[in-house]
C-alpha cells in the first residue's frame, strides 16, 4: 500500500451538528496523509455520518452504505454518527462496513481509517457509551462564506417525539476559550460569519450572550448567527444582551414544532404559544428588521384539525420567513411511539402541503413589504453562476442578482436594491 496516496470521502447526513463534524474528520483525515475526495468517487476508505432523527435517516444512512458497497467493493466504509450510536450492531452487518462509533467518539474514524487501509479489514464495533465530556475537534477552513462552529452536544429535554437524548446524552459544552480559538483562526483565514451550534444551542453552559460578546471582538467576523433555539430561551434579559452587539445577524431559527398548546403539552416541549409569541414580539420591538424561521411537525399523535389550525394560525401570527415542514416520524423507544392515537399517514401529509402553502405565502408578503420599503439590502455573496450572484442578508433573506462575470465576488459584501420576487428569492439590482 501506498501510503502517500490514501484516499478517503466523507459524506453527511443529517443536521448543522453533522456538517462541522463531518468537515472536522475530513481536516483530521487530511492531517493524517489521506486525499480527501467528494463523495461518489472511488476512494480506499468512505465514512458516513448518520442521522437518526427520522425514520427516514436510518434508511438513507443504510442505502448509501449498500451503495457505495456495490460500486466500491474494495472500499472499507466506516460509519459513525446518531444512526450508529443507536443499531451499531445492525450497520456493522452490512457489507463493506469495518468500523462503526457513535456519538462521543467520531474523531476515532480517523485512526481506524488508518488501520483500514493498513491492511486490517476485520468488522469492529466502537460505539461508546453517550456521556462523558465534550469531545474535542476543529475546523480550519469553511465552505461557502460561513463556518459552523459547534459549542454544544447533547440534550436534556426529552421530548416525547425524540431519540436524540438517547443517541447524544446528556448536555456537555465546549470550553469558551476553545470556541473563540477556533474563530480567532477561522477569521484570520478569511472567514466572515460563523453559525453557533450544537443539538440544543441555547443550552451551552458557560454563557451563551458572553460569548457573541468575546466574539464581537475579533477582527474579520462580521455576522454570527445562532443555530435552532427552543423559543423558550429567546427571554428579554438574553434578548437585551445580544440586541446590541453590532454582530449579532438578525435572524433567529426556533423549533416551534407545533402551534397547538396542546400538542406542545403533549409533546413536552418547555413553552406554549403564548410564551413564543410574547419573545418574539419582545424581540422584534428591539430588533425592528428581525427575521424568523422555524421547524414545525405536522401530524404528531392525537393532532386534530383544530390543532393544526392552531399551528396554521401561529404561523400567521409570527410571520415566518422561512417555515421547515415535516411530517411526524413514529421512533420506537420514544414516549410517542406508544400513543394509540397515531394520525393516519395521507392526513398528515395533506396538512403538510398546506402548511408549506401557507409558509410561501407569509414569504411572499414579506418579500413584497421589503420591495415597497425600497431601502437596500447588505447582503453576503456566497455563489456566483452565470453572471448571477446569490447570497443571504444579516436577517437571512436570500437575494439574487446580475454581477460581471469577470469578477469574483464571493466572499464579498455589497449593497443591492430589491426589485421582485423570483421563486423563493429576492430578485435584486447592485446599487
Amino acid at each position: 500500500m501506498n501510503t502517500e496516496k490514501k484516499t478517503a470521502s466523507v459524506l453527511t447526513l443529517g443536521c448543522k451538528v453533522n456538517q462541522y463534524e463531518s468537515e472536522a474528520i475530513a481536516e483530521k483525515l487530511e492531517e493524517n496523509g489521506f486525499t480527501v475526495v467528494p463523495f461518489g468517487e472511488a476512494c480506499e476508505v468512505a465514512v458516513i455520518n448518520t442521522c437518526t432523527v427520522t425514520s427516514e435517516g436510518g434508511r438513507k444512512a443504510r442505502q448509501m452504505i449498500r451503495r457505495t458497497a456495490k460500486e466500491f467493493p474494495s472500499c472499507r466504509i466506516l460509519v459513525t454518527g446518531c444512526d450508529a450510536q443507536l443499531e451499531p450492531e445492525k450497520l456493522l452487518a452490512l457489507p463493506g462496513v469495518v468500523y462503526v462509533c457513535g456519538t462521543r467518539n467520531k474523531m476515532t474514524v480517523v485512526a481506524e481509517a488508518l488501520r483500514a487501509v493498513n491492511g486490517d479489514t476485520g468488522k469492529k464495533n466502537g460505539v461508546v457509551p453517550a456521556e462523558g465530556d465534550f469531545e474535542e475537534m476543529k475546523i480550519a477552513r469553511f465552505d461557502r462564506t460561513r463556518a459552523y462552529v459547534k459549542i454544544q452536544d447533547g440534550c436534556n429535554a426529552h421530548c416525547t417525539y425524540c431519540i436524540i437524548p438517547h443517541v447524544r446524552g446528556d448536555i456537555v459544552s465546549r470550553k469558551r476559550e476553545d470556541v473563540i480559538g477556533e474563530i480567532r483562526a477561522l477569521a484570520a483565514s478569511g472567514c466572515p460569519e460563523v453559525v453557533l451550534t450544537g443539538i440544543e444551542t441555547s443550552a451551552y453552559e458557560y454563557g451563551l450572550s458572553g460569548l457573541m460578546e468575546e466574539i464581537e471582538g475579533i477582527d474579520g467576523i462580521r455576522r454570527v448567527r445562532l443555530g435552532s433555539l427552543d423559543p423558550s430561551f429567546m427571554k428579554p434579559a438574553f434578548t437585551d444582551a445580544i440586541a446590541s452587539l453590532s454582530k449579532t445577524a438578525h435572524h433567529f431559527h426556533l423549533s416551534l414544532q407545533s402551534g397547538s398548546d396542546r400538542i406542545l403539552a403533549k409533546m413536552k416541549r418547555k413553552y406554549n404559544r403564548t410564551m413564543a409569541l410574547n419573545n418574539m414580539e419582545y424581540l422584534r420591538s428591539v430588533m425592528p428588521d428581525v427575521m424568523f424561521s422555524t421547524d414545525v411537525m405536522t401530524g404528531f399523535p392525537g393532532e386534530t384539525e383544530e390543532d393544526f389550525l392552531d399551528t396554521v394560525d401561529f404561523a400567521k401570527r409570527a410571520r415566518f420567513l422561512h417555515i421547515h415542514v415535516f411530517t411526524y416520524s413514529r421512533r420506537p423507544g420514544t414516549p410517542a411511539d406508544k400513543m394509540t392515537d397515531q394520525v393516519p399517514e395521507d392526513i398528515k401529509i395533506e396538512r403538510s402541503h398546506r402548511l408549506i402553502e401557507v409558509g410561501n405565502g407569509i414569504r411572499n408578503e414579506i418579500y413584497r413589504e421589503v420591495i415597497e420599503k425600497g431601502e437596500p439590502l447588505e447582503v453576503l455573496i456566497e455563489t456566483v453562476k452565470n453572471g448571477i450572484a446569490s447570497g443571504h442578508t444579516g436577517n437571512f433573506i436570500e437575494c439574487v442578482f446580475p454581477v460581471p462575470d469577470c469578477e469574483n465576488l464571493r466572499g464579498t459584501f455589497v449593497n443591492v436594491q430589491p426589485v421582485g420576487i423570483d421563486g423563493e428569492t429576492l430578485r435584486c439590482e447592485v446599487r
